[in-house]
């Protein structure tokens, strides 16, 4: 494990400053994370440990800033006649469910304001304090890294039981989700796991989109000037072909597959 898991730290994250928000940094025109034109917050803390993750600075629960929840909303306001019919405010990570109690307080003052809100997370935790969330969450991002629960459990340190049922919960709302796949050679590129990740998700109503995210080395600089081992320094994007192969496998299970 390249980083501790802070467990009583993470836990704390939900309830200390219940009127701020731990955040690592903030994208006022972000195109990238949910529909149209929005504000994302990119929170801090983390409890996977994905061996290619993009942002080890997010991992740190004790680091970011504190943030007024006050000054994030008058911030979405004042950006809300960019957002038009499609955009919003997204909060993504770093982990958004270790604040969960916190996110809710927050998108339901979002909606007060007629502000669509939409989260991107790895469905850690799947409780009724994430349900909460979730019924104030207009778009849910998941990422489900592995469908195989070793490998899932090699890729991130953690089980996937918690994503797969919070997947399902989702579903059982009938409320929207993305569903997000990271492309890693030699990890999450196996056909047989590409095609039972597929059938897992194929009869959901609620599933709008999936996005095939390629693996890429733009995070290798954060792991040297933190002076950590990459696990995948030397892991090359994927070719052509693996990327063309995995998107030929989801669409036979999906009618909205995007190739990022």
């Amino acid at each position: 494990m390249y980083f501790p898991l802070q467990d009583i730290e993470a836990a704390k994250l939900n309830f200390d400053d219940p009127e701020h928000l731990r955040i690592h940094s903030l994208e006022t025109f972000g195109t990238h994370d949910g529909p149209g034109i929005r504000m994302v917050i990119f929170v801090q803390g983390c409890q996977f440990r994905c061996l290619y993750c993009q942002n080890p600075d997010t991992l740190d629960v004790r680091g970011g800033t504190l943030v007024a929840i006050d000054e994030l909303v008058e911030r979405a306001v004042r950006q809300k006649s960019y957002f038009g019919k499609f955009g919003g405010v997204t909060v993504s990570g770093g982990e958004p469910l270790l604040q969960r109690s916190k996110l809710s307080t927050f998108f339901k003052r979002l909606h007060a304001e007629g502000i669509n809100t939409c989260l991107d997370t790895n469905g850690r935790l799947n409780n009724d304090q994430v349900h909460e969330l979730l019924e104030h969450t207009d778009l849910l991002l998941l990422d489900v890294k592995h469908i195989n629960d070793e490998i899932h459990h090699q890729l991130t340190g953690l089980t996937n039981k918690a994503t797969l049922a919070l997947a399902d919960y989702r579903e059982s709302t009938g409320k929207r989700m993305w569903l997000r796949y990271v492309l890693v050679p030699g990890w999450t590129d196996q056909e047989e796991y590409l095609e039972e990740w597929g059938q897992r998700f194929t009869d959901f109503k609620t599933v709008d989109r999936v996005e095939i995210i390629p693996f890429h080395q733009l995070g290798l600089h954060k792991w040297e000037l933190m002076k950590m081992n990459y696990p995948l320094k030397d892991t090359e994007s994927p070719t052509e072909e693996s990327k063309e192969k995995a998107l030929s496998i989801f669409n036979k299970y999906f009618s909205n597959v995007v190739l990022k």
